[in-house]
């Protein structure tokens, strides 16, 4: 892992949670980083074209914005920036479309900040450019979570369009809301 110097730690921070952006703008900060923050993808493209930040961490759900969208425009502007996808909604589906569209990374929140570092600085992490996106696991997803995993799935497919996904899945649009309000199904060690 090298670190960089510190007139490359510049990073931007999208994120449309103003506490969360806040407490994990300080943090970072005090890990050695000059944090600039947006709360939209607009401001998120303004930032980096005028700054080229060498870092970046990305949401996921930017209001009715999708962070996925985001990352290959990023790229456009910041060639060689290192995007990290943060969200509430983990989901194999989306952790594989954010590494196909370019991010180095993808982690759950609630996250720390030192999570964040080390995925940040580490050059042999997930998103190396040798590297397979994350392969699904062997043993048979439970059927609540394959729920989970569909929805996100069709969620992506239409751009976190929330109205579209629930007319492609047949189920009404607050049916899918309450679904996706819920945090998503975790597996239990060991099977059932």
């Amino acid at each position: 892992m090298t670190d960089p110097s510190p007139a490359s730690r510049t990073l931007l921070l999208v994120d449309d949670d103003a506490t969360f952006a806040r407490v994990l703008a300080r943090a970072l900060g005090s890990r050695g980083f000059e944090v600039i923050g947006a709360d939209n993808a607009a401001d998120a493209r303004e930032l980096a074209r005028r700054h080229q930040p060498r870092y970046c961490v990305l949401d996921l759900k930017l209001g009715d914005e999708n962070g996925l969208k985001l990352i290959p425009e990023l790229h456009m502007l910041v060639p060689q920036m290192r995007i990290l996808l943060l969200t509430g909604y983990a989901s194999i589906a989306t952790a594989v479309e954010a590494i196909k569209r370019g991010a180095h990374d993808y982690l759950a929140k609630p996250v720390d900040a030192d999570a964040v570092v080390r995925v940040l600085l580490d050059d042999d992490g997930p998103g190396a450019p040798d590297e397979e996106p994350p392969e699904a696991p062997e043993a048979p997803l439970a059927l609540r979570r394959l729920e989970w995993e569909h929805i996100q799935r069709v969620l992506t497919e239409c751009d976190g369009n929330i109205s579209e996904t629930a007319r492609r899945l047949g189920m009404h649009r607050r049916t899918l809301q309450r679904k996706l309000a819920k945090h998503p199904v975790r597996e239990r060690p060991g099977g059932d």
